[in-house]
């Protein structure tokens, strides 16, 4: 599992971690019950506290994305297809957003948008 950190982001890096792990999760990259690095070696493997490696697992487990057994480690939780969708309806909620404020900004009205995603199927 490869995480990246970026210094110069201005994301929190605990978010970061967040993120990508999370992103792992749902493309399905890391699989249900696969183990996560220990925060420890996490926390090593990036330089960083491991008080900000903590912060971002417990996040994750809130979600329901992982689960932690004692004196075992961290899991990916198995998935739960209706918090798939929900995220997957966020994202295409944002991306639509870019969509709309990009046409606004080429004069295009929602039926041009409408008319390019329907010439791109």
């Amino acid at each position: 599992m490869n995480i990246f950190i970026d210094n110069r982001s201005g994301t929190p890096i605990y978010d970061q971690i967040y993120k990508q792990v999370k992103n792992l999760i749902i493309s399905g990259e890391v699989k249900e019950n696969d183990p996560l690095p220990s925060i420890r070696a996490l926390a090593k493997d990036l330089r960083i506290s491991v008080v900000t490696t903590k912060r971002a697992y417990d996040e994750l487990e809130r979600e329901g994305f992982i689960y932690t057994l004692p004196a075992k480690g961290c899991f990916v939780a198995p998935k739960n297809t209706e918090m798939l969708r929900e995220e997957n309806l966020k994202k295409i909620e944002e991306l639509i957003e870019q969509i709309k404020q990009l046409g606004a900004s080429c004069n295009l009205t929602t039926e041009d948008i409408i008319d390019m995603i329907k010439y791109n199927e």
